[in-house]
């Protein structure tokens, strides 16, 4: 008689723990302190499977190595080699120097709050790694737009065009990165504000807020680091791309009048230089929407309310975001064919063949085809 009531006893204590359990949210591992800069939109979530948070840190942690390890070297060769330190090339070393700043800085913090399974490192340090991910992610932005548009004026502009000068690279790099710290300070004097996000392991600009002046932020950061250096980009390749048809289709009415089948090699002949340079700026712009798109969507969708954020959509935003300093290096590092000349010469086991340069190649990199004496990108 004595043990009967065990039964019902350990039933009623599994159903509260049940029931205990069902009202846990993603919110309840976050520290006290950290507490008022959560919204209140996150509380209706449950934990994530401690799954996610293992896969979010596996993830950012390879590609922290393959990102700092290929910003590093692009960076290595292109200031230690001489026919590379070109006033173009400028803005390349600036794209991997804030590719590596990003995930240098962004990597470790991510990795041990995805093993915590929240963030651990209080608020201030929450509004610092939100404002340095902000930063080197408008840096990498602009800096690809001024490569694009740089391209633009040797390719299009040609011989017209003033040429670029190393005074003439660091200003507008220096502009670049005055841009940057206005867009990202401007949450840290009270136009917006950085918090957690949702699966709580990382920090940025808070979308969720319904008031004017967060909601003027995201607009207006939306457009100026996001839509106008796409625009940018856009305009500055379909220019490049007409130019480069236009002489191709000047070099086979020459090659016509000469009666031979090409002006270029056998080799570089396989295939026209319009359709290497679209390539490029397919690959280019493609890359942008896959790194970039993921997170203004979630922007746009908290700001105007049309759908639900969970936790687990902002991981896959992070992921999109930060891998976007991984393939950087190589489209505009390793696709340059004296980089990989470079390469070879200091590290031939890390480059199959030595790459020729030649004047059909330096369309991919970023060399001018309507004139033969620019080719210094």
């Amino acid at each position: 008689m004595l043990g009967e009531p065990s039964a019902p006893m350990a039933f009623s204590w599994s159903a509260a723990s049940a029931a205990a359990i069902s009202n846990l949210t993603v919110v309840d591992r976050v520290p006290a302190e950290m507490l008022h800069l959560v919204d209140a939109h996150w509380y209706q979530f449950p934990p994530l499977n401690p799954l996610w948070y293992s896969i979010l840190g596996f993830a950012i942690f390879v590609l922290a190595c393959v990102s700092i390890c290929g910003n590093g070297m692009v960076m290595y060769i292109f200031i230690t080699t001489k026919s590379l330190r070109s006033p173009s090339n400028m803005f390349v070393i600036n794209l991997a120097f804030s590719d590596f700043l990003m995930m240098f800085t962004m990597a470790p913090p991510m990795v041990i709050n995805s093993y915590n399974e929240t963030w651990s490192f209080g608020p201030m340090a929450c509004q610092v790694y939100a404002l340095l991910g902000s930063l080197f992610g408008c840096v990498s932005i602009w800096s690809m737009t001024m490569i694009a548009y740089d391209r633009y004026v040797v390719i299009v502009k040609g011989l017209s065009a003033k040429p670029m000068t190393f005074n003439g690279s660091l200003v507008k790099i220096m502009l670049v990165w005055l841009n940057s710290l206005f867009w990202t300070l401007a949450p840290m004097f009270g136009w917006s504000r950085y918090v957690p996000e949702g699966n709580m392991t990382a920090c940025g600009t808070d979308y969720l807020s319904q008031d004017m002046v967060s909601v003027s932020y995201i607009i207006a950061y939306s457009f100026f680091v996001y839509w106008l250096p796409l625009l940018m980009i856009i305009y500055s390749y379909t220019f490049i791309l007409k130019v480069v048809a236009e002489h191709e289709k000047n070099m086979r009415e020459q090659a016509k009048k000469m009666n031979v089948a090409s002006l270029r090699s056998s080799d570089a002949a396989k295939q026209s230089a319009e359709i290497k340079l679209a390539k490029v700026a397919l690959v280019t712009i493609s890359l942008w929407f896959m790194a970039w798109t993921p997170y203004l969507v979630i922007n746009y969708a908290g700001i105007f309310q049309t759908a639900p954020i969970s936790p687990l959509a902002t991981i896959w935003g992070s992921l999109f975001a930060k891998a976007n300093a991984v393939y950087n290096p190589i489209i505009y590092g390793i696709s340059h064919p004296k980089y990989r000349a470079a390469l070879y010469k200091r590290f031939p086991s890390l480059s199959c063949t030595p790459e020729v340069v030649g004047d059909d190649q330096s369309v991919a990199s970023g060399g001018t085809v309507a004139s033969d004496t620019t080719n210094n990108a």
